[in-house]
């Protein structure tokens, strides 16, 4: 796992890890607690960040936003040891970079989506995300070079699936080891979104 980056179709805030009451950050950053909804004023004020802050890639697999605001946020020391333990992964960034994506109609700046990138694999993986009650989940993920039928597989999964090569991930023409790195990888990322951006919530 590498390299995060927001940019989800979110209308309410992003996400906290393990469903601990104790890590519950939102998307735009405001004092103490780190955190505010996705769609309060203060993210949809932000200044959109540069063109060339934005990667391509990003833009490509958002092709409806007009602006976007980039968003850096740290784990913290305990939630990168909750999301190794879970995984056994490892965090490669400690700083997680996220793209937001904003529309503007009638006068009103909208969040539209959040986004981010992960690299595993040699490959730059887009992670699209979208939000279900309070939590981040994959509205869909692009990557060139690597077959529909294991990307699409993805789709509508967050926190609370297995995220595993084997169960709910299958190869799907996708070379193994490769398939195995991504799903590694992809899940790591939707466990820091939910512990930089996730409701607290109890199973």
């Amino acid at each position: 796992m590498k390299l995060f980056i927001i940019a989800s179709g979110i209308s309410a805030s992003l996400f906290s890890l393990s469903c601990s009451p104790s890590t519950t950050p939102n998307v735009t950053t405001t004092g103490a607690g780190n955190r505010a909804p996705v769609n309060s004023a203060a993210a949809n004020n932000a200044a959109p960040a540069k063109a060339d802050e934005i990667p391509a890639a990003v833009k490509a697999a958002m092709p409806n936003a007009q602006t976007f605001t980039t968003q850096h946020k740290d784990l913290t020391d305990a939630q990168i040891a909750s999301i190794e333990k879970d995984t056994g992964g490892k965090v490669s960034e400690k700083d997680h970079h996220s793209y937001l994506a904003f529309s503007t109609a009638n006068g009103a700046r909208t969040q539209i989506g959040a986004a981010t990138v992960v690299k595993a694999a040699g490959k730059e993986i887009i992670v699209i995300y979208d939000n279900k009650d309070g939590s981040p989940v994959i509205k869909e993920i692009t990557a060139e070079g690597l077959p529909a039928g294991f990307l699409n597989q993805f789709a509508g999964k967050g926190h609370d699936d297995d995220l595993l090569l084997g169960a709910d991930i299958k190869a799907n023409s996708a070379k193994e080891d490769q398939a195995k790195a991504i799903t590694d990888a992809v899940r790591i990322d939707v466990l820091a979104m939910q512990a930089l951006y996730g409701k607290a919530h109890a199973h």
